[in-house]
């Protein structure tokens, strides 16, 4: 049986830009703004599924009040784990480790953030989180509240891309993509 899932990233955090994996920034009132915009208009969802990271989370909770529907919380939809690049942005790291930063942009699985989650660990505790929600809630409308990989990854799988242009997969923040699975696991972009 198919479920419906609809994939929400989380807002503008406090600290900004840069890589926060797995840092637990909360959301700006711009964050807010982004995501309760991404959401007017859509569903209904039967229930929804966070990150338990804040930046996801509150908005969960506040939306499924709202909604009056379920939320549970999934670590395995937590953003990547970057290790010692977490908190950095893109031109910090050009300036300590830009050979890293190359090979990580060209290629996410064959390399691997000093200290940092292996992609294709990251990989499959989502893809193992996603298969979790399809056995429980087939057949139902599911918000799915989380990260930008989380997002990347989900969207490229559905899209079908070679996984070494993961990173090419915009995916701005507050923005909503919609998806369904199939029994199987074969992930289906529906607009």
């Amino acid at each position: 049986m198919t479920l419906r899932l609809d994939l929400l990233r989380h807002g503008e955090t406090e600290f900004g830009g840069g890589l926060r994996g797995s840092l637990d920034d909360a959301l700006t009132d711009k964050g807010w703004a982004q995501m309760r915009a991404a959401v007017v208009g859509q569903g209904p969802w039967d229930r929804l599924v966070s990150s338990p990271l804040q930046r996801c989370a509150r908005f969960a909770e506040a939306l499924g009040a709202q909604l009056n529907v379920p939320v549970q919380f999934d670590k395995d939809l937590q953003e990547l784990h970057f290790g010692a690049w977490e908190g950095q942005s893109a031109a910090a790291l050009m300036e300590t480790d830009a050979e890293g930063l190359g090979l990580f942009w060209a290629d996410p699985y064959a390399f691997t953030p000093p200290e940092g989650e292996p992609v294709v660990e990251f990989s499959a505790r989502v893809l193992a989180a996603v298969a979790r929600i399809h056995a429980a809630c087939a057949g139902e409308r599911v918000l799915l509240i989380s990260h930008g990989g989380v997002m990347r990854l989900l969207l490229a799988q559905a899209r079908g891309l070679p996984r070494e242009q993961l990173l090419n997969v915009e995916v701005g923040h507050g923005t909503l993509f919609s998806l369904s699975l199939e029994s199987g696991g074969l992930l289906k972009e529906t607009r």
